[in-house]
């Protein structure tokens, strides 16, 4: 079973039309790269305060994670034009199942953020941790959690297999599908979460540091990964 390609008419001259392919390519592993990087400083905003943060670190890291899903799309989007279509130019399931994922799992991120910045800005002059405290905090657990962690595994793995089936170049080493397969079953792992409670200090707590910050850190870093992998695939070329 397939579905039509992202961008129908284009598909069939692909293979004698490079350049296009060199201009996704360059933006999936600039804007992968980019997310890598920013991921760092973000989770590291969530530590800094060991109680409740100020208001001014609560508006700033969701600030940087609006940023963070901005290029997180612009990657998906490049992405998207470097995944293998058929003969026909139709797109796998596999890869129009990653590729909406990885948007959905976007679209999660920031309205769990929207009800993140809430608390602050709801309760100015409050010492409330928004992960913890508040009538939001609860609201934005499955979603940090849980739901964000099964569809970026959908993401991953819808990847994995389109790269695979594809009887092209690949798009990128077989280093980052290995380590994709690895990132996903991790997120997958993490998904029962929501039924260890609510204590962040606990490792697999819902919003915990290992289920939830940990592991946020390390799939939003294999993003980076795999645009670093797409960048030494093309410069191979």
């Amino acid at each position: 079973m397939t579905t039509p390609s992202i961008a129908p008419g284009a598909s069939t001259t692909r293979s004698a039309a490079t350049a296009p392919d060199r201009s996704s390519a360059r933006l999936a592993g600039w804007a992968g790269g980019t997310v890598g990087v920013l991921s760092v400083l973000l989770v590291a905003l969530y530590f800094v305060y060991s109680g409740p943060p100020p208001a001014w670190n609560v508006l700033t890291r969701s600030l940087l994670t609006l940023a963070i899903v901005a290029v997180l799309t612009l990657f998906g989007v490049a992405l998207s034009r470097l995944l293998p279509v058929d003969d026909g130019g139709w797109r796998t399931v596999a890869g129009q199942l990653s590729i909406v994922s990885l948007l959905t799992y976007g679209a999660v991120i920031l309205f769990a953020t929207s009800l993140e910045a809430g608390t602050p800005l709801a309760y100015p002059g409050r010492s409330l941790d928004p992960t913890t405290d508040g009538p939001l905090a609860a609201a934005m657990a499955l979603a940090h959690g849980p739901i964000a962690h099964l569809w970026i595994a959908m993401f991953f793995l819808g990847f994995v297999r389109a790269v695979r089936r594809s009887t092209g170049p690949r798009i990128v080493p077989g280093w980052t599908l290995g380590g994709s397969v690895v990132v996903a079953a991790i997120n997958l792992l993490a998904v029962p979460s929501l039924y260890f409670g609510m204590n962040a200090a606990d490792f697999y707590a819902v919003n915990g540091w290992g289920a939830d910050a940990l592991v946020g850190l390390v799939t939003l870093m294999w993003v980076g990964c795999i645009g670093l992998g797409i960048h030494r695939a093309r410069t191979k070329r």
